[in-house]
C-alpha cells in the first residue's frame, strides 16, 4: 500500500521490501492504537505518508546516502526524537537507518507503552523508548530530532543540551523566515553552537512548505 508513492523520485532513497513492510505494520499498530488514545489525526494512507513517514525522513536526508555518513564531521550512531508522540520522527528514521541506535522520549505514560509495542510490533531492535523530559535528560546524542514541539526557543533549550560536542539538532519546522533565523542567531551563543543550513522544500503530495533548520554543538 504505501509502496506506491515516490519515495525514489523525492528522497532519492528506496526502502528495502523488509523497510516497507515494516512502515506498513507500523501504520496498522499505529491506526489500532489510535482507537483508545490520541496518537495521531492523521490516518488517510496518502496523508500518512506525506505528513508523517516521507517529512520523518525528509529530516534526515543528508544521511540517507552513504556519502553522508560524515557530514559535517559528524559520525552518527546515537539518536534521540525528543517528544515522540507516536513515534515520530524516530521510528522511521530507526526503520531507514537500522545501525542508528534511536531513543524515543516521551513525557506521556500511555505514548511510551505504545512506543514500547513496537519493537515486536514493527520488527525494531534499535528503537528504546523512554519516559521523561528533555530537560531532565543527562545523557548526551550524535544526532537529536524534535519535532512537533514549541517554538525555536524551546526546540533549541530542549535539543542542544542533549548533543555531545559535534552533535547535530534537527528542527523540523513549517514556515521559516528571515526574522526566525536572526533570532536563533541570538540563542545559539549560549549553548556554543552554531548554524549549519536551513533546507526549504515542498511536500511531494499536498505541495506544503517545510523546513529542516541544522544546527551543531560546538562545545
Amino acid at each position: 500500500m504505501l509502496e506506491q508513492f515516490p519515495w525514489q523520485e523525492t528522497l532519492q532513497w528506496q526502502p528495502t521490501p523488509q523497510q516497507q513492510e515494516q512502515f506498513q505494520r507500523f501504520y496498522g499498530a499505529l491506526l489500532a492504537a489510535n482507537q483508545g488514545m490520541n496518537l495521531t489525526r492523521i490516518t488517510a494512507v496518502p496523508d500518512f505518508w506525506e505528513k508523517h513517514l516521507w517529512d520523518s525522513l525528509r529530516g534526515i536526508l543528508p544521511w540517507l546516502q552513504p556519502t553522508g555518513e560524515t557530514l559535517w564531521g559528524a559520525k552518527i550512531q546515537q539518536v534521540i526524537d525528543i517528544g515522540s508522540g507516536g513515534g515520530f520522527p524516530g521510528v522511521p528514521v530507526a526503520i531507514a537507518r537500522p545501525d542508528w541506535s534511536v531513543t524515543l522520549l516521551e513525557a506521556t505514560q500511555k505514548k511510551v507503552k505504545f512506543l514500547h509495542s513496537l519493537g515486536s510490533a514493527v520488527g525494531l531492535a534499535n528503537i528504546y523508548p523512554e519516559w521523561g523530559r528533555a530537560e531532565s535528560h543527562g545523557r548526551r546524542y550524535d544526532l537529536a530530532l524534535i519535532r512537533a514541539v514549541g517554538d525555536v526557543a524551546r526546540c533549541c533549550a530542549y535539543g542542544l543540551p542533549l548533543l555531545r560536542s559535534g552533535g547535530i539538532l534537527v528542527l523540523y519546522r513549517g514556515q521559516w523566515s528571515d526574522e526566525d533565523t536572526q533570532h536563533l542567531e541570538t540563542l545559539l551563543p549560549r549553548y556554543r553552537s552554531r548554524r549549519l543550513d536551513i533546507q526549504g522544500f515542498t511536500t511531494p503530495l499536498s505541495h506544503a512548505q517545510r523546513h529542516c533548520v541544522y544546527l551543531q554543538r560546538q562545545g
